[in-house]
């Protein structure tokens, strides 16, 4: 009994070792930008989370590698980063606005096309884990633990933020329905209102005229 307790607890350390590395991970994202245009990522982020991104411009053809721009913006506009005419880069930050935080890139002067390798790392993601197990003298297993405590938290908050959006969401969807009804109503009732002047005005022409 108690070896089998043992198995499933190692079993049970395993698949949320699993989890959370699934979850931590971050994969890079290709951006193929034109000679004339701008290449946006944009990703919806609650306050108070940490963003940490880097980009480098790749050489496929073994010519000059091209120059690029970059500029990262809050939800409400604020720039957060602005880099011209680079080959790489990197920025950081800390969100202080709800909504869809947006890193646009474009290429600069006259140079052809180029291709974007840009890695985006959002909460979880963005934080330095060794750096964490060092000044915490944790490894192995606890900072499995530690990592998986994070991601519940930032799984919670989502949830939060998720359930203040749907209550949002619904009252702005009851407020328009709202407004509808009363509109259809104002509507109809102007309807009535013309048809019954309608029918007045005619009946005084035609006993004018002595039709009826």
């Amino acid at each position: 009994m108690e070896r089998y307790r043992r198995n499933w607890t190692w079993s049970l350390l395993l698949v949320m070792s699993l989890i959370s590395s699934k979850l931590i991970a971050s994969e890079a994202i290709w951006l193929n930008l034109p000679s004339q245009g701008t290449k946006c990522v944009s990703e919806e982020i609650h306050n108070n989370v940490v963003v940490v991104a880097d980009y480098v411009v790749i050489d496929e053809q073994g010519h000059a590698i091209p120059t690029v721009s970059a500029k990262v913006t809050s939800p409400y506009g604020n720039t957060l980063y602005h880099q011209e005419n680079v080959t790489h880069g990197q920025f950081a930050f800390t969100t202080s606005e709800i909504g869809n935080y947006l890193a646009c890139f474009w290429v600069d002067g006259n140079h052809e096309s180029a291709t974007l390798n840009l890695d985006w790392k959002v909460g979880i993601a963005a934080k330095d884990w060794e750096s964490v197990a060092k000044k915490d003298h944790i490894e192995g297993v606890e900072l499995e633990l530690r990592k998986l405590e994070e991601i519940v938290q930032s799984v919670h908050e989502n949830l939060l933020y998720m359930k203040n959006r749907e209550a949002e969401m619904r009252e702005v969807s009851e407020k328009t329905n709202a407004r509808v009804a009363w509109f259809s109503m104002m509507s109809l009732l102007v309807c009535v209102v013309a048809a019954v002047f309608q029918v007045w005005h005619l009946k005084r022409y035609f006993q004018k005229k002595k039709l009826i």
